[in-house]
């Protein structure tokens, strides 16, 4: 309820005024603490996710083990990160920047990743000595009460506060609230561009920070020199893995003309030796959809696919078993610039379109709202310079021979345009945790 948020609020306040006081490298300590701890219970917390969200056992884990790498990487950081000394104009003086935390981050997470997005979130902001808030989806709750109650043991046993990593659970009430707040000093929300757009201006009318990672419409681009070997399982996992469930599943599959139909054949063979089946069962490689509205929107979109002139051929249509599962689908036939091409549909619908030039190909990679992952299959070398350079891809993640879905937590993970903006993980994202003083 709001009464428990506002108890919650002021419990990680005050637990904050302790962490802030801890050294770096002690709190680095600690999150490596948080790490083993994680590890320790590693499968139960997979299986979890696999029974609360729908993923697969083994994507489950890997979510996990996400965390416990990002703890890992956090340790090391908590021991380097600083700013500049730098030349002073004036005899006599020094000039230097210092990084302060910014005191207490808001985590909003979404279903599809219940415990890796809070984990790049959590464990960088509390090296920069932050306290956290979490809150979960409403559809994802006893996980994120599940690692809560692991975190907030490792904080006891550290006599620091276990308020300095709260949890909230509720739904779009505690959302609005925590987007309002001037005592969220940062608000991490990661979810669909129509909630993200919501979350930004509450808290821009306060003129608070966001850091936000919202929807992808990500394309994998085929050119005719592509290593077809290589193509094949790529475009399978992006677009199937996880359902379609992932802001970086492959959603435009664009074929180079003089490789379209082989490639169509091919895939639609590969998508028939999909074992569908229970997300706890070791050989299921594609389990549920995660809400009965989900099922109902992937055949709304099939539909519209249908009446904006695409063929379907491959799936398109519930599957007759218990849960909300649906066939992963392919729809060929449709302009790059049709309607329900440039919709972001949360679900295994892959759309294939045809191109002729790199040119024209990569602009319609770019014409999209969205800006999170991309990827192109090719063997020559300029080409792919083009592509990660400025009129090349617009996106945040830009891959080159492989999937567009998947990130390393070494590098900053976000997006541009209606993605958000945001960074998080790797790189420098650290520094959106931190103010600066000059």
């Amino acid at each position: 309820s709001l009464e428990d948020y506002e108890e919650t609020v002021k419990k990680a306040k005050e637990a904050w005024k302790v962490w802030a006081d801890v050294p770096a490298p002690k709190r680095g300590e600690i999150v490596r603490q948080i790490g083993d701890a994680l590890r320790q219970k590693i499968k139960v917390l997979g299986s979890l996710v696999s029974l609360e969200m729908g993923k697969i056992f083994v994507e489950g884990v890997g979510e996990v083990q996400e965390y416990v790498d990002v703890c890992d990487y956090a340790v090391g950081l908590s021991r380097i990160i600083g700013g500049p000394i730098l030349p002073s104009e004036r005899p006599g003086h020094a000039l230097m920047e210092q990084w302060n935390p910014v005191g207490l981050v808001g985590i909003i997470t979404a279903f599809n990743f219940p415990v890796a997005v809070y984990g790049w979130n959590s464990a960088i902001a509390m090296i920069c000595g932050n306290a956290c808030l979490w809150k979960g989806a409403p559809t994802t709750s006893l996980i994120s009460v599940a690692v809560t109650k692991i975190i907030a043991k490792v904080l006891e046993d550290n006599k620091v506060p276990g308020a300095i990593c709260s949890l909230v659970c509720g739904g779009a009430d505690i959302g609005t609230a925590m987007a309002r707040d001037e005592r969220m000093d940062l608000l991490s929300f990661t979810g669909s561009t129509r909630v993200g757009k919501q979350v930004a201006l509450m808290v821009q009318e306060r003129f608070g920070r966001s850091l936000l990672e919202l929807g992808g419409n990500n394309a994998i681009i085929v050119f005719e020199d592509a290593d077809l070997n290589l193509v094949i399982p790529s475009a399978l996992f992006a677009a199937v893995g996880t359902a379609g469930q992932r802001c970086t599943t492959a959603r435009r599959l664009f074929l180079h003309e003089s490789i379209h139909d082989e490639v169509v054949e091919k895939l639609a063979k590969a998508y028939a030796q999909v074992r569908i089946g229970d997300p706890w069962d070791s050989d299921t490689l594609y389990g549920p959809l995660h809400t009965k509205d989900a099922v109902n929107m992937f055949l709304d979109a099939v539909e519209q696919a249908k009446q904006q002139g695409g063929s379907v051929v491959y799936g398109g249509k519930v599957i007759n078993r218990p849960g909300n599962y649906v066939e992963p689908t392919i729809v060929t036939g449709l302009p790059h610039n049709a309607p329900i091409v440039h919709t972001e549909t949360f679900a295994p619908i892959l759309y294939v379109l045809k191109f002729k030039e790199e040119e024209e190909v990569f602009a319609w990679n770019n014409e999209v709202k969205q800006g999170l992952s991309s990827s192109i299959f090719t063997k020559d070398l300029g080409r792919i310079f083009r592509w990660l350079g400025p009129k090349g891809s617009d996106c945040g993640i830009v891959n080159v021979n492989i999937p567009t879905s998947g990130a390393e937590i070494g590098g900053a993970f976000g997006g541009e345009k209606h993605t958000g903006g945001g960074r998080e993980s790797g790189s420098d994202s650290w520094k959106l945790y931190m103010r600066r003083s000059t």
